[in-house]
């Protein structure tokens, strides 16, 4: 990332559009007013009703009218900004006559100008472990929705759409509404009968285990934390028994600037070692602060993560039982803020201060392999879990033949202005700031940073692309997905030739900044097959080694267990935060209702530090 002017500044001589995913421009139109309207009339001169609540905008080259942000309800949606994945947004209104309808873009349409199916209507074609997956998704929503007091979203499942494992709601509904579809106060018990509906068609794999649980969420001293953990327990039990496989390749390019400041890992050099942690995990790293800067800042975060990153695992290995993902959330959270102050203490040791403190973006990608009892007695040594973390604006998708999800939120002015309720994102688009990043590891202390976690489960073919904005700018990812996902889903072309390919493309169409990919196939129907010989690419010297090939993963092992004593489940979790050039000082968390598995270790806290620091390249520490 090359700026200029203010530190999380963009060029200003660049115009970088942070579009929207492409297609076609239906909107949803929220209210009875959009009921009455009639099929195949114009509203407003512009809106083509096409079903009922479904509109085609005529003209989306130009800019709807705004709404009223005191609106309760257009507030709700840009609060909920963060679940984009699932919510919808606001696109716009309509004054036609005396009525404002309030119109939604981001919503489950198709590009028939039809709604994605109900879960009702798709449910029993899930799996047993996408059925139990649809339910986790919408018991995360069920308190952000709950504290804005629209929880009776999630209660009516014919506003629950789903595409593919994905849940996406078709509006937001106040509980305070005076509709049929609205809940006064809503609880679990009401989120319970609305999955009973469901059961009668549950898998019976599952079927009375999510009888079991509805019965929780039914009881008077229903408990979030106890149901969470069952239902999770179940996910993890399904999705351990079904396959895994995976490749990962990674490659960067300069673009036209006269030095790279990304980082990615891993990354196909013929200095790069490949390893169990590389078929694992995958980091892309966006440097700020030029060169000397943002190109040690990205590389220093690239390996120090690393370092952090097989600690966990090793942890985690050892653990009897399944650790819950708000614990590993947690960890990871961690990891990022001790890297970050290892980042700001050579700012502070360097005297760098202001535009030239030097810091970088990360998007980092971790495949935990947990181990998890089946209920034969059985187990299984991998249930899936995929942790996403971000801080900036690098980004991840996930990417299958049907569809591209962005599954991260950019960290820059306007995501800001619309996640604190005062702009539409569209407008927001249009200050002269909006491409600033609000957070970048190195660039403050680390209690100052909040990266994002968010954990997923690994459950049907895809792909996994996680990339610099070199590569997301302009819309490029939603524009041209598409292109290569088949070429790669059903082998072919090799990821190699892919990542090579891709990348060019991004130069032609982004060539402004540096552009980096970190690419994962993963399958879980059948085994992969053979690895493919990487495609002929130019090698710096004659004596340089081939390119390795992509990393595969074995697939999920399902092992008998041995006879042993049960011992009670603890996790050591140490929140290290530095400050200073000596990085002497040092913080930890103890989550909320953790206290009983999460304790501290001070003295093993500077040996730890020293054995970072003695483990890093050297002379990024001087740089």
């Amino acid at each position: 990332m090359n700026l200029t002017g203010k530190l999380f500044d963009r060029p200003s001589t660049l115009a970088v559009s942070r579009a929207q995913p492409q297609g076609f421009h239906y909107v949803w139109a929220v209210g009875t007013a959009a009921q009455r309207k009639k099929n195949g009339t114009t509203i407003g001169d512009r809106y083509e009703v096409k079903t009922s609540q479904i509109w085609l905008d005529t003209q989306p080259e130009s800019d709807p009218q705004v709404p009223l942000l005191a609106s309760e309800l257009a507030q709700n949606y840009l609060l909920l900004y963060p679940y984009r994945l699932h919510i919808p947004e606001v696109y716009g209104v309509c004054r036609d006559g005396g009525d404002e309808i309030l119109l939604l873009e981001n919503v489950p349409i198709a590009e028939t100008g039809e709604l994605q199916p109900s879960i009702a209507e798709a449910w029993y074609q899930g799996s047993p472990t996408r059925q139990i997956y649809w339910l986790w998704q919408i018991l995360e929503l069920w308190t952000p929705l709950q504290e804005l007091g629209v929880a009776s979203s999630l209660l009516s499942p014919d506003h629950i759409r789903v595409e593919g494992w994905r849940i996406r709601l078709r509006e937001l509904v106040l509980d305070e509404a005076n509709t049929e579809e609205s809940f006064h106060q809503p609880t679990l018990a009401n989120l319970a009968e609305s999955w009973l509906m469901l059961l009668l068609d549950a898998k019976p794999a599952i079927a009375d285990s999510l009888q079991a649980i509805c019965a929780l969420m039914q009881a008077v001293d229903a408990n979030y934390r106890d149901i969470s953990r069952r239902l999770n327990q179940l996910l993890l039990e399904q999705a351990a028994q079904l396959p895994l496989r995976t490749q990962v390749y990674g490659a960067t390019d300069i673009g036209r600037q006269p030095h790279n400041e990304d980082t990615c890992y891993p990354m196909t050099s013929k200095t790069q070692t490949f390893d169990d942690l590389s078929a694992r995990l995958t980091i892309v790293c966006d440097g700020i602060g030029g060169h000397e800067g943002g190109e040690v800042a990205s590389q220093l975060a690239v390996q120090s993560i690393q370092l952090q990153v097989k600690a966990l695992l090793s942890e985690i290995a050892g653990q009897p039982e399944p650790l819950p993902p708000d614990l590993i959330g947690d960890q990871l959270a961690a990891i990022v803020r001790v890297v970050n102050n290892l980042i700001a203490a050579q700012n502070d040791a360097q005297n760098r201060a202001a535009r030239r403190r030097m810091g970088t973006t990360l998007v980092m990608a971790l495949q935990i392999p947990q181990r998890v009892t089946l209920p034969g007695g059985t187990i299984a040594n991998n249930a899936h879990e995929l942790y996403i973390v971000s801080v900036g604006d690098s980004r991840a998708y996930w990417i299958t033949p049907e569809y591209c999800h962005q599954l991260t939120v950019d960290d820059d002015v306007a995501v800001r202005e619309v996640r604190m309720g005062r702009s539409l994102y569209r407008e927001a688009l249009k200050r002269p700031d909006s491409g600033a990043l609000t957070q970048a590891m190195g660039t403050r202390a680390g209690h100052h940073l909040h990266p994002s976690v968010r954990r997923f489960i690994l459950e049907e073919d895809g792909m996994l692309l996680l990339c610099s904005d070199g590569m997301s700018d302009n819309g490029f990812v939603e524009q041209s997905w598409s292109d290569y996902a088949e070429l790669i889903l059903v082998d072919k072309f090799s990821i190699e030739a892919a990542v090579k390919s891709w990348l060019d493309f991004a130069n032609q169409r982004n060539g402004h900044d540096n552009a980096s990919i970190a690419l994962t196939h993963c399958q879980v129907s059948a085994a992969l097959p053979e690895v493919r010989v990487p495609v002929s690419m130019p090698l710096p010297s004659a004596e340089a080694p081939d390119i390795p090939p992509p990393i595969v993963i074995p697939p999920t092992e399902i092992v008998k267990p041995k006879r042993k004593n049960r011992f009670v489940l603890k996790t050591l979790l140490v929140l290290m935060l530095g400050g200073g050039a000596a990085l002497g000082t040092w913080y930890y968390r103890d989550p909320i209702g953790m206290q009983q598995r999460v304790k501290s270790e001070a003295g093993r806290i500077q040996p730890m530090l020293e054995s970072l620091r003695q483990r890093i390249n050297n002379d990024l520490l001087k740089r």
